[in-house]
């Protein structure tokens, strides 16, 4: 693909060896949460590589906005299939989890065998703030794109008011801005909902444009006996591994237990790692004894500063929980074993979905009125990326936070005292290097961790000086 005057030319065809490449990158360089995640995409597959146009990417989100699971995976599925019909779905999906599984297993091992290495922690703190400056990047990359009308606007700042301040699930919101979009795209069309062109007269803009004229979607049209194979075939890949530890190792053992216990929580995990964080932080806990009070949080900064979709988190606890009760295993292998079964049944829906729901809605695009409400979704999302985005910085610059009722609503505040002047200070300098210096994303947590390092270093060289 070369690049002329007005920027990338839309390539005629991509293979899926070159597709391959690319989506090892995306899955390398997904780093920052669902936020940070859609940003490199976008950047990756519409604006550098012109795969797809800014109006399909926007409206596969939207859908993959709906589902339990995590987002940026299933919208890297989609584009996958829509390239590659499903081997180009799978090559996507995987890629962009498993460099993240390796990660978050490999400091999941460190975690429970020398948790307490200061060198570990000083570049943890150092690729937080970092990751703190990805997410507010993509919060004003995104903002930009899906805030088109002012409809929109106030979307995003009711979606942030009922998140931030009401505490209001995260499922409420979507289901609420979807009916915004419709009744809006009666009522106030100029305010919420979208123009829908005809572009079929239009020179390409994506390379899915050129496949589409060329006849080579045939694989997006809606299909009952393709679903229902679907179905089938991923509801065995689901079950079957369950079935066979149960008859291996037992129904009462940890890895069953957590097989069903993710399996569950992969069916209501809508609004990604956040919404369900204290749900499976409490089971774990409390009910199943996998972890200790305070490791939740532990295991979402692993995920937070490694690639892949924040919900790598239950993967932690599924490595911590058979490494505790590894029945007639060596603690590690059972560690390993626990982290493998908690990942599988945690994805392998995230494929159904997409395999199931995109043909039809493919067929929908273009629709008005459901246009309208996947752009008053999106617009939603905005104000939850942002709410979230605001929990991370406290929960990153600051040592202490307070709880306030204020009516209904119960507020985190930070106590001002309690700033980290350090973790400030790398967050400014990640900030400058994303927005100002455009220094991209790995070169940006390569040196966030190596200044978390000099901080851990100056800190220590000044308390050993006092």
């Amino acid at each position: 693909m070369s690049d002329d005057a007005t920027g990338p030319t839309v390539p005629e065809r991509v293979s899926l060896a070159e597709a391959t490449r690319v989506w090892a990158k995306i899955g390398l360089l997904s780093f920052g949460g669902p936020a940070g995640q859609i940003a490199v995409m976008h950047r990756e597959l519409v604006e550098r590589r012109k795969w797809i146009d800014e109006a399909r990417f926007l409206h596969a989100l939207n859908y993959c906005m709906l589902l339990p699971g995590p987002e940026a995976q299933q919208l890297a599925t989609y584009v996958g299939w829509l390239l590659h019909r499903t081997v180009g779905g799978l090559v996507a999906g995987i890629l962009f989890v498993l460099p993240g599984f390796l990660a978050v297993l490999g400091l999941s091992i460190l975690y429970a065998t020398s948790r307490e290495t200061p060198w570990v922690a000083a570049i943890f703190f150092g690729l937080k703030a970092a990751v703190l400056a990805i997410v507010v990047e993509a919060v004003v990359r995104i903002g930009r794109r899906a805030l088109k009308r002012r409809g929109h606007v106030v979307i995003a700042a009711l979606a942030f008011v009922a998140l931030f301040g009401f505490q209001v699930p995260f499922p409420l919101v979507v289901l609420a801005a979807g009916v915004i979009g419709l009744v809006g795209n009666r009522l106030a069309p100029t305010a919420i909902a979208d123009t829908v062109r005809d572009t079929s007269a239009l020179p390409h803009t994506s390379l899915l444009d050129a496949m589409a004229a060329r006849g080579e979607l045939a694989h997006t049209e809606p299909s009952t006996s393709r679903s229902f194979r679907v179905v089938v075939t991923c509801v065995v890949l689901w079950v079957a591994p369950i079935a066979v530890i149960a008859v291996l190792l037992g129904t009462q053992s940890v890895f069953v237990q957590e097989a069903v216990f993710f399996s569950k929580t992969a069916m209501v995990t809508f609004g990604g790692a956040y919404a369900v964080l204290a749900y499976v932080a409490q089971r774990a806990v409390e009910t199943y004894g996998w972890l200790r009070p305070g490791e939740m949080l532990d295991g979402l900064g692993l995920a937070e500063t490694t690639p892949g979709p924040l919900i790598l988190v239950v993967q932690f606890v599924g490595f911590l929980g058979a490494f505790r009760e590894p029945g007639g295993l060596s603690p590690l292998l059972a560690g390993i074993l626990g982290a493998t079964v908690t990942v599988w049944v945690t994805f392998v829906p995230c494929f159904l979905w997409i395999f199931l729901g995109a043909p039809y809605l493919e067929k929908l695009r273009g629709n008005p009125a459901l246009t309208s409400a996947l752009s008053a979704i999106t617009a939603a999302v905005v104000g939850v990326i942002l709410n979230l985005s605001l929990w991370f910085a406290a929960h990153v610059l600051f040592a202490e936070l307070t709880t306030h009722a204020f009516g209904p609503a119960r507020l985190l505040t930070p106590t001002l005292g309690s700033i980290d002047v350090s973790a400030t200070l790398l967050t400014g300098f990640a900030m400058l290097a994303l927005l100002r210096w455009k220094l991209g994303v790995p070169a940006t947590l390569a040196a966030a961790a190596v200044l978390g390092l000099v901080a851990q270093w100056l800190t220590g060289a000044l308390a050993f000086g006092a």
